[in-house]
């Protein structure tokens, strides 16, 4: 979608957002991509299985398009599945099969939102029954705040494992400095806090 409009617009920030949170994968081994590096186990392969399962959920089942209605969804995609089983990959996902299975929830959800109007109206099956209905504008702004919010925890788990930073290749939005200029900001942080907080 190039046409200018308010459909465009949010197209064009999630597909941003998708290419962020994708890029984050780039150039790591299976384990980096894998491991948990918080106390809850984020992990980047994990934040892409995510943001899969819900574009194929609010852009397919929601609107009667099932991504899987000629296949059976793999297991994490249940409703008997563990709850984090969408947060993480077993050794047996790959990281083509998952980024694969991400690229084409964007196609299946593009051509959800290309087919209807902002505000046609969908059943989220897992809402509420008295609050299923939603408009395609609602779950458009609620996809784009999540996968935005999840590229958000994948710049700093990418930055935990090796210090690679930056929103999309070429495009990093950070100010210059090289290792010693942010050693030096991180330092003049911690000595900001610890002078705030007469505890520590």
């Amino acid at each position: 979608m190039t046409a200018p409009g308010p459909k465009a617009d949010l197209l064009r920030y999630l597909q941003e957002a998708r290419d962020a949170l994708l890029w984050k994968l780039d150039g790591l081994s299976e384990y980096d991509i894998r491991r948990p590096l918080t106390p809850t186990g984020t992990n980047l392969l994990g934040l892409v299985k995510h943001a899969a399962g819900v574009e194929l959920g609010y852009f397919g089942d929601t609107f009667g398009r099932p991504f899987f209605a000629e296949n059976p969804p793999p297991w994490w995609y249940t409703q008997d599945a563990d709850p984090n089983a969408d947060m993480w990959a077993t050794p047996d996902e790959s990281r083509e099969d998952i980024a694969g299975l991400y690229r084409k929830a964007w196609e299946h959800a593009d051509g959800t939102i290309g087919a209807l109007p902002l505000d046609a109206t969908g059943q989220v099956p897992w809402w509420p029954e008295e609050r299923r209905e939603a408009t395609l504008h609602h779950l458009l702004v609620r996809v784009i705040a999540d996968t935005s919010r999840h590229a958000g925890h994948a710049d700093i788990v990418r930055e935990l494992i090796d210090g690679a930073v930056g929103l999309t290749p070429g495009k990093d939005s950070m100010p210059p400095g090289d290792r010693a200029m942010w050693d030096a900001h991180r330092h003049r942080l911690e000595e900001a806090a610890r002078a705030a907080d007469r505890t520590v």
